[in-house]
């Protein structure tokens, strides 16, 4: 069994509470002690939201993973030079998403980071251990990862999602992956930008099962459920809509989706209701 897992978010203030209902679920239940490193910056001069993790909002999430381990550990990682020496005039810099969504591409150019490394979006619930998807063997390939449930249709068969990668990051320096994905980004607007040059540019890359990566239902046997945004087809008319429901927003997740996390909800606000506290 391995001694430590090595974890990695990335965004800027504005998800906060998802990375904490995250390392909440991950940590009641995965017993081994984790080191969690959040990839974030400041780019207020292209939007007054994109304000970073600080060092109070590291230091809570740091004693909510300890509650479970006491070697845990919580990391921030400033990318904010990386990303204007890199991304920070590509076309895809404005898009659906924000660029928090592109930052895990400079992981390639941090230093010290373990030569494994599990990247999870902040919505993200983890439902099960996670040990044996942390020992799953990816020794020869770039990445592991689970199917999209839509652009396996559209996109093609093999489309992964990105929002639950296990990274060789030995293996992706050797091929260049992420410094290719960069580069395709910097010459022409992509749909789904990074996740799409990912799919693309991968040499090798190990499917995983559904179950780590569950991007619209709720099943009993789902280790990793992923919030995304789900396409709703209308029941008498030809035509459809998108619903975009995250974690913690907690009313909609509980009128519209499931009330399978309602403790873990609960015990999220306490936590919240604790942080906000404390900084009075």
């Amino acid at each position: 069994m391995s001694e430590r897992m090595a974890i990695v978010y990335g965004g800027n203030r504005g998800i906060f509470d998802g990375i904490l209902i995250s390392l909440l679920s991950l940590t009641e239940k995965t017993s081994v002690p984790i080191d969690v490193y959040i990839l974030t910056m400041t780019l207020t001069d292209r939007d007054a939201r994109f304000v970073p993790i600080d060092e109070e909002q590291r230091a809570f999430l740091e004693g909510v993973c300890r509650r479970s381990n006491a070697d845990s550990r919580v990391y921030i990682k400033d990318v904010g030079k990386l990303y204007r020496e890199h991304l920070m005039d590509s076309p895809n810099a404005v898009s659906d998403y924000t660029p928090y969504a592109l930052i895990r591409l400079l992981l390639c150019k941090l230093d010290g980071l373990p030569e494994k490394l599990l990247y999870l979006d902040a919505d993200t619930v983890i439902n099960r251990d996670l040990t044996e998807l942390w020992e799953t063997d990816v020794s020869e390939v770039e990445f592991a990862a689970a199917l999209d449930h839509y652009g396996r249709i559209f996109m093609g068969y093999h489309y992964v999602n990105s929002g639950v990668m296990l990274l060789n990051m030995r293996k992706i320096r050797e091929t260049r992956l992420f410094e290719r994905c960069i580069d395709r980004l910097n010459r022409r607007r992509i749909f789904l930008p990074d996740q799409t040059a990912l799919n693309r540019l991968v040499k090798k890359k190990k499917l995983l099962p559904r179950k780590y990566n569950e991007q619209k239902h709720f099943y009993e046997d789902t280790v990793i459920q992923h919030f995304t945004k789900t396409i709703i087809w209308h029941p008498f008319f030809p035509f459809f809509y998108t619903r975009n429901i995250k974690p913690w927003q907690v009313g909609d997740v509980r009128s519209t989706l499931t009330h399978k996390y309602d403790a873990l909800l609960d015990r999220y606000l306490a936590l919240k209701g604790e942080f906000e506290n404390d900084k009075k």
